[in-house]
């Protein structure tokens, strides 16, 4: 099954030709000012990733998001890799996802032979489901929900043997949100992306968060040397770099201003969203991307939802300027190729 992501950059040049220096990229909900690299030996590029390094990165993880010392922190190559295997760490049953959402969680679980139910509500939990998933906050809406309805779903999963799974890629700059500190309950996994809130998505480095037990299957699974030493050795760095983080904060807020400035300028209403990106609506959603596009403005649509456009942030005040201009100008010429 293909499912269509956000960052296929490629894919619109091919159609709409231009080079890629030419692009506008608000496709994905990926910071995009990256956090600094450090300065770090070759030795990090030559050697196999050593415990120390490992242990670095796992300890400034358990910092930054807040998890109780007793909660088991897997490092995996991006949270990707954790969603191919999570379906596995319980017998195969029935699956309940609260959707709309990113379509990857549904998808693993079918491929391990679950049976997937898609639900609107964690309260609409099927009594006979042993796993579920709850995007949170949502990604493509920005919903969030409330801890006491992540409490009660996985406290009926655990009576059951079964498991909830928290995918919180989007919840760094909503820290409120996070499960964090139920972490270590039993039946409980918690997704942490480290490439969305500091603009590194090409790391490809995530974290699961669990009960000792599933973490140690996890990491079995997963294999020794799983991550990469600069991998491991960037984000030592950056959870240790406060300043930089707060700096960073700032920043995106900043950025999502911008972009919602820009929206409200082009009348371009939005209906969700989180720090790191905006769902708009608009009836002629399909035509507005495909003008975007010959703009050589990327953004993200749905397939599910015609009428949705999803736009990540820009980086500063010129790319939010020539982002309001081509929405106007596409806008302009929707409202003539339909009159």
């Amino acid at each position: 099954m293909s499912i269509e992501h956000g960052g296929a950059l490629d894919r619109a040049i091919a159609v709409h030709g231009g080079k890629r220096s030419e692009w506008l990229d608000l496709s994905t909900g990926i910071n995009p000012v990256p956090f600094p690299l450090p300065d770090f030996g070759p030795e990090v590029w030559a050697r196999l990733p050593d415990e120390g390094l490992h242990r670095a990165a796992i300890d400034g993880a358990r910092q930054f998001y807040r998890l109780p010392e007793r909660a088991g922190v897997v490092a995996a190559p991006g949270t990707q890799s954790l969603i191919q295997v999570l379906p596995q760490l319980r017998a195969a049953g029935e699956v309940a996802i609260v959707s709309p959402t990113y379509a990857e969680h549904a998808v693993s679980f079918a491929r391990c032979g679950w049976r997937v139910r898609e639900i609107a509500d964690l309260a609409d939990l099927p009594d006979n489901a042993t796993a579920a998933v709850l995007v949170n906050p949502n990604n493509p809406d920005g919903r969030i929900a409330e801890p006491a309805a992540i409490i009660a779903a996985h406290e009926r999963l655990r009576a059951r043997g079964g498991m909830l799974i928290v995918d919180e890629a989007f919840a760094d700059m909503t820290p409120e949100a996070s499960a964090a500190e139920y972490a270590a309950g039993a039946g409980l996994v918690l997704l942490k992306s480290f490439g969305k809130f500091f603009g590194l998505a090409g790391l490809r480095l995530g974290f699961a968060v669990a009960h000792r037990e599933d973490a140690a299957w996890l990491e079995e699974r997963l294999g020794p040397w799983a991550t990469s030493g600069p991998a491991l050795a960037i984000a030592a760095h950056a959870f240790a770099d406060h300043d930089g983080i707060r700096r960073m904060r700032e920043r995106l807020r900043h950025q999502r201003e911008l972009l919602a400035s820009a929206l409200r300028a082009a009348e371009l209403r939005e209906i969700g969203g989180t720090t790191l990106f905006a769902l708009t609506e608009h009836k002629a959603a399909g035509l507005i991307h495909e003008t975007l596009c010959r703009h050589a403005v990327l953004v993200r649509r749905f397939d599910y939802a015609p009428t949705w456009l999803r736009f990540g942030l820009p980086s500063g005040e010129a790319e939010a300027i020539r982002l309001e201009e081509a929405l106007l100008s596409a806008l302009d010429e929707v409202s003539v190729s339909r009159s």
